[in-house]
């Protein structure tokens, strides 16, 4: 796979330049290594992409089902055949260490697997009627053409988990990637998808910013779907932007995920479990845990035990198997966490580890003495951070993980699980894991959050909803009596 060709828009089919006279560079957040430049997409683009995609759907529509599925899997084989040059340049681009890139390409393939199943499902109902002679049909249709903005902390997977399903139902795709990810997030997927045989305009990737495209992505009449994935206060406006504009808005935003521990944890896998929730990725996750909520009668033996642990993991060069936490993706991320911290211990927060910045490498801060108000307990951490607060009652410990307005992921572990299952069900997100990690998404299982973790639910049946609609048809096989 040629990388340098990735640099470009990828729009109706063709790879060119933006028509913006500004330039996007791509750099690797690890040592300022210069990745790609961009010649940015103008609004003009924007049009170009939709136009394309509204175009080639109408020909995606002609392709039999089997033909459509054959496709989608041809993509899992291309991944598959470069697969190490894929985790190369995630590993580059994003600051992901080795492990990161195995992960995020396996959840990958396991999406595009589950994508390529939709055009097989397209399922539609025979349902009676009130009046005689009369029968009802509902059809199962693609809503037309998808937006889709991506983030950049899993922009491989995040972009995969709407382009893919968009694509299997039927549909027209625009990906904006991040600007921090324009590659992994963006013209990579649309070079797997090229590769893979869909028709000509079908996906287009157009890599821009803000200040030059305005909300066009959004406001274009052409798409009937924006799907977006990152911070809330961003997200919050696209929802209003898209509703204002008569598209429906699917948001996977921000989260402050609690991590329970009972009196009856294991310990030492709660520790592990705990350290892997927050620190994979850097803690760049919207599931990672941001609060280790911890029964006070195994509160000081967690504490030594977690210190002890995040104390062994490596921060440096991702490039390095040995390497745990790499770079976070951009300096003002690292100055962001930074404030954060210090805020934290002017609220009276203790770090009881108390890691370096340094340019964008962030080493592991642990705080201690956390009261819920305190802005650490209730922003999302986006990086190397952590809080660790104590509890007496199970009412204790899930009213301290409710204190929060965001609800997407957490975790409970306790050795009696059904008493893990009924405070679960308490804790007001849509995801709890009990014994296990806050880090989950499966291809088949509902993923989505409540409060101001997001609207919608994708994966799965869930996704094959999203990205379709009903379309009712009567036939009346006589003649209906009218009053008039």
């Amino acid at each position: 796979m040629n990388y340098s060709e990735l640099g470009k828009q990828f729009i109706g089919g063709e790879w060119r330049e933006g028509k913006s006279c500004k330039t996007l560079t791509d750099i690797n957040p690890y040592n300022d290594d210069v990745i790609n430049t961009f010649q940015i997409a103008s609004v003009a683009d924007i049009d170009d992409a939709y136009q394309a995609a509204y175009k080639a759907k109408l020909e995606w529509d002609k392709i039999n089902p089997y033909i459509k599925r054959d496709i989608l899997e041809n993509a899992v084989k291309y991944i598959e055949a470069n697969e190490e040059e894929i985790a190369s340049i995630i590993v580059q681009e994003l600051g992901g260490t080795q492990l990161k890139a195995a992960f995020e390409i396996g959840l990958v393939k396991n999406m595009v697997k589950e994508a390529a199943t939709f055009p097989l499902r397209m399922e539609g109902k025979i349902l009676p009627s009130t009046e005689d002679g009369k029968e009802n049909r509902l059809y199962r249709i693609p809503a037309g053409v998808v937006g889709v903005i991506s983030p950049f902390n899993f922009p491989f997977f995040l972009s995969m988990k709407s382009v893919a399903p968009a694509l299997g139902a039927g549909n027209g795709v625009v990906l904006k990637p991040h600007e921090d990810s324009p590659i992994t997030g963006g013209t990579l997927i649309g070079k797997i998808f090229e590769e893979a045989g869909i028709p000509k305009g079908l996906l287009n990737v157009v890599v821009t910013d803000i200040e030059e495209i305005g909300d066009a992505f959004v406001e274009h009449p052409i798409p009937r779907i924006i799907s977006f994935t990152g911070s809330t206060k961003v997200g919050s406006y696209i929802g209003q932007l898209a509703i204002k504009n008569f598209k429906k808005p699917l948001l996977e935003l921000g989260g402050n995920s609690a991590f329970i521990i009972m009196e009856d944890a294991d310990l030492d896998y709660a520790v592990q479990a705990a350290t892997f929730s927050r620190f994979t990725h850097q803690g760049q996750i919207c599931m990672s845990a941001n609060r280790i909520i911890v029964h006070k009668a195994i509160y000081q033996d967690f504490v030594n035990k977690f210190k002890e642990k995040v104390s062994t993991l490596t921060t440096g060069d991702p490039s390095d198997p040995q390497t745990i936490i790499g770079p976070v993706i951009n300096h003002r991320q690292a100055e962001a966490l930074e404030k954060l911290i210090a805020k934290g211990i002017e609220q009276g927060a203790v770090p009881l580890l108390h890691g370096k910045i340094t340019g964008r490498m962030v080493e592991p801060t642990i705080l201690i003495n956390v009261k819920t108000d305190m802005a650490v307990a209730q922003e999302e951490l986006f990086g190397p951070v952590v809080c660790i607060i104590p509890f007496e009652t199970d009412e204790e410990a899930i009213e301290i993980a409710n204190d929060t307005r965001f609800g997407l992921s957490g975790a409970i572990h306790t050795s009696n699980l059904e008493r893990g299952v009924e405070m679960a069900k308490k804790v007001h997100t849509g995801m709890v894991h009990v014994n296990d990690v806050t880090i989950n998404d499966e291809p088949i299982v509902a993923f989505g959050g409540e409060k101001q973790s997001g609207i919608g639910r994708l994966n799965g049946e869930w996704s094959l909803d999203e990205f379709t609609t009903m379309k009712w048809i009567s036939v009346n096989y006589g003649q209906r009596k009218l009053p008039y």
